[in-house]
């Protein structure tokens, strides 16, 4: 297969990016290629060829930095080294050259509004090293006090009293990650040292984590009650994060061709415009979260009341927006990653419609306007798994909050939120990948890590890749109408029926092309009237259904039936 190369044009400002499609890649539940349990680089180079039958353009990796892994990777204690669990930097520049080889490119995960506690540069900040003094912020105070009420994302307060340099030293998310000091002109210099080091080992970007919450106001005050975690109001979108992120970009990303996505919470379709493209901080895309809270409870993702319910207008409204009003700005389209639930299960049905709905989500993602990224064990259909008590659980975020909601005596005991915690997990996406029906899915040849999901033996690539009619190819002939389709990438959203409780339909036209994307977004039947649309000479591109190229474009669409017509 031949990904396609073009070169900029002043019309649709054409970038290798924007015609992209991004797989996820979580190296410890990808493949194990030792047998000693966990996901490593060797396992993820083995798979290349997959990926490139698959047809992506780009592998994002998530963190595999040398780690204490109290946050899964998240927490690096040196940025410049490989986790011995993953392997070595060898192994790593085996897998970049794989990947270069077949014409695809490299995303890492930039992690840097925090690092390990076990960093060198938090380790000298804590003795008070000459130069290191405020890496970090330090605050004076009572051991029984903290300085502020900010909460953490982890649960518990956002403060940890250290007995060695006697003072309270901030983390927004894990104990184990304490936030850098982004005021301090040595830390900006030492990230975009490190960032350098990255882009002259020819990588092709950086996916930036909590990028939103690197600046901090001045005199971290209270923050107000009602949102979570409490103070996210002070610390999201701080006074100098503009400022940061351009220096950041003028000083390395600018200099290179590469792919910049900034991870931002707490993030609106006008905030993101004031960090996109040279009228903004430099960056190329956003991965907002406003559409992940569709369906939590009034106070929140971690909230036990109300979840799960939600409405397909809403959430048409939400994406709809991100879809048209980024201005110049360009579209980061995901439904699941490494810290959401499996998106079937979420957003589809795991149950009689598994295979119609996965394939529903595939077509919705891939015929989005921007650079569509998919997790891995999407393109199967991978389901929720079922955790039956707190010691299942691995993620620290989810521990965290339910072991507030038990101090709190907001819930007696885990059984009352089990379904709760079976619903909204990060660790449904962090089960290992399931290759084929044999013992622990083809993962590993030793004890995972992490169970592996129940239903491996009839949800697993091999099956999918020998059934023509699966998930997997779907996915395949989905991406490879992208790749051949410059009105999917580069063509007007325009929403139909927007307060349809079932259909989610929708035009992307480009010149003289026009695509129809008809999607029956529920188990029910529903009835679509084509109004004002000229389908006398449309043609099915591809549906989940095979019968659809004969019914063409038509009034009544089966439990959720994906059809994508060429006007």
């Amino acid at each position: 297969m031949t990904r396609r190369s073009v070169t900029a044009t002043t019309d649709r400002d054409r970038q290798w990016w924007k015609e992209a499609v991004v797989y996820q890649v979580y190296p410890r539940s990808f493949y194990d290629s030792d047998g000693d349990g966990v996901g490593d680089l060797p396992g993820v180079t083995a798979k290349v060829e997959y990926l490139d039958d698959l047809g992506v353009d780009v592998v994002w990796l998530c963190p595999v930095y040398e780690s204490p892994n109290a946050d899964n990777g998240y927490d690096i204690s040196d940025y410049r080294a490989i986790m011995d669990e993953f392997g070595t930097m060898a192994d790593w520049e085996t897998l970049l050259d794989a990947l270069h080889e077949r014409e695809m490119r490299l995303l890492m995960d930039l992690v840097v509004n925090h690092t390990s506690d076990e960093h060198e540069w938090f380790q000298r900040s804590r003795r008070r090293e000459d130069g290191y003094e405020d890496y970090y912020y330090w605050r004076d105070g009572s051991p029984d006090e903290p300085p502020n009420n900010w909460g953490s994302f982890m649960g518990g307060s956002a403060w940890t009293y250290d007995e060695v340099r006697e003072q309270w030293y901030l983390h927004l998310f894990d104990e184990k990650q304490p936030d850098l000091n982004w005021r301090n002109a040595d830390v900006r210099d030492e990230i975009a040292s490190l960032v350098e080091w990255w882009l002259e080992k020819g990588i092709d970007g950086f996916r930036i984590d909590a990028s939103n919450y690197i600046s901090k106001p001045e005199g971290l005050p209270d923050g107000a009650s009602g949102r979570s975690p409490t103070g996210v109001e002070q610390f999201s979108h701080g006074p100098r994060v503009h400022e940061y992120l351009r220096e950041l970009y003028e000083r390395t990303f600018s200099n290179y061709d590469v792919m910049t996505v900034a991870e931002m919470n707490d993030t609106s379709v006008e905030l993101a415009r004031e960090y996109l493209g040279e009228s903004g901080d430099g960056l190329d895309m956003i991965v907002h979260f406003e559409h992940m809270g569709v369906d939590a409870g009034p106070g929140g993702r971690w909230d036990p009341e109300g979840w799960g319910e939600w409405s397909l207008p809403a959430f048409k409204e939400i994406m709809s927006r991100w879809q048209r009003d980024l201005g110049d700005g360009w579209n980061a389209p995901y439904l699941g990653n490494h810290d959401q639930p499996r998106i079937v299960s979420r957003f589809g049905d795991d149950g009689e419609y598994r295979t119609e709905s996965a394939k529903l989500l595939a077509t919705f993602l891939l015929t989005s306007r921007g650079t569509p990224f998919v997790y891995q064990g999407e393109e199967i259909g991978m389901t929720n798994a079922e955790f039956d008590g707190l010691a299942d659980l691995d993620d620290p975020q989810t521990v965290g909050a339910i072991e507030d909601l038990l101090a709190a005596g907001t819930v007696d005991s885990y059984a009352e939120v089990r379904e709760f915690v079976n619903y909204v997990s990060r660790d449904h996406a962090r089960t290992p990948m399931q290759w084929d029906d044999t013992e622990n899915a083809g993962f590993t040849d030793g004890d995972p890590w992490f169970a592996v999901n129940d239903d491996y033996t009839e949800v697993n690539v091999a099956d999918a890749i020998a059934d023509e009619d699966s998930i997997w190819h779907y996915y395949r002939r989905l991406i490879d109408r992208r790749h051949d389709a410059d009105v999917l990438v580069y063509g007007d959203y325009d929403l139909l029926c927007p307060d349809d409780e079932q259909l989610y339909a929708y035009t992307r036209t480009l010149d003289d092309e026009a695509v129809l994307v008809v999607l029956n977004w529920s188990a029910d039947p529903a009835a679509f009237e084509p109004e004002d649309i000229d389908v006398s000479a449309s043609s099915v591109l591809i549906s989940n259904y095979d019968d659809a190229s004969a019914r063409g474009v038509r009034r009544d669409y089966r439990p959720y039936e994906a059809v994508v017509v060429e006007l």
